[in-house]
């Protein structure tokens, strides 16, 4: 049975805590643009931890690195969508995807293909296939827009936090759900993609090989793929970027 380290002071997680950061920031390392900075995103990720440390609540029964473990990555996301690193031809060019596909998808009842969205676009395959080579580095940073620590992490997160907003709560349950769902309905081979990235943590270069195809291809799958559950998960895309949200009516 779980004891809660009550007797623990802030500065000693800190002090035990403070590799985590360090092995956080690596990973996302794989997943971001060349330009970031590794030591931006460890100062970052310290700052997350030292206001885990003094708002953990040891009562609740959560454990502080799975608490810790997701204050850091918010914290390094947040540093991520305030820096704005999307080239602005590159954002414009994916929520144009986007559009294109939910309005392709609603009209087929299906999940279209690269050549039929290509052609609503007026673009060949191939330029169609290149924009979104193009997003390659940028996608976890907008994808986290809507699942920042991962649905099997995010569902004790607001358990560890006192000052948690309830209705925040259930608006996450229902996102799950409708992300879950996306997912799902995701062509196969996408699918497989998004579980290779996100569940089992292989980078392009190692998906590609499971797959039998070039990395700049499984780019492409993903890109695709985030496009695809940004177009069908619509409402849910927060004004703030630091926050999700499902947008209320009269908001």
């Amino acid at each position: 049975m779980y004891k809660p380290d009550i007797g623990v002071t802030p500065e000693d997680r800190i002090h035990q805590f403070a590799p985590l950061v360090k092995r956080i920031a690596y990973h996302f390392m794989t997943k971001v643009p060349a330009s970031v900075e590794v030591d931006d995103l460890i100062q970052t990720g310290l700052i997350g931890l030292m206001e885990a440390a003094h708002h953990f609540d040891p009562t609740q029964g959560a454990q502080f690195e799975t608490y810790a473990s997701q204050r850091i990555r918010g914290a390094m996301l947040d540093f991520l969508r305030e820096a704005d690193w999307m080239p602005r031809n590159t954002r414009r060019n994916l929520r144009l995807i986007e559009a294109t596909i939910q309005k392709l998808e609603q009209r087929l009842g299906r999940p279209a293909t690269e050549q039929e969205i290509a052609k609503e676009m007026n673009l060949s395959l191939a330029d169609y296939q290149q924009m979104l080579d193009d997003a390659r580095g940028y996608q976890l940073i907008y994808y986290d827009d809507y699942d920042e620590d991962g649905e099997h992490e995010q569902l004790d997160r607001f358990a560890a936090d006192a000052q948690a907003n309830p209705f925040h709560t259930l608006d996450d349950a229902d996102f799950r759900k409708h992300l879950k769902l996306g997912i799902e309905a995701l062509p196969e081979r996408e699918k497989m993609v998004m579980a290779l990235y996100y569940e089992q943590e292989l980078n392009l270069k190692e998906i590609g090989e499971v797959l039998s195809v070039t990395e700049s291809r499984v780019c492409q799958l993903h890109s695709q793929a985030i496009a695809r559950l940004r177009a069908q998960l619509g409402d849910w895309v927060p004004a703030n970027p630091g926050r999700k949200r499902k947008a209320k009516h009269g908001e």
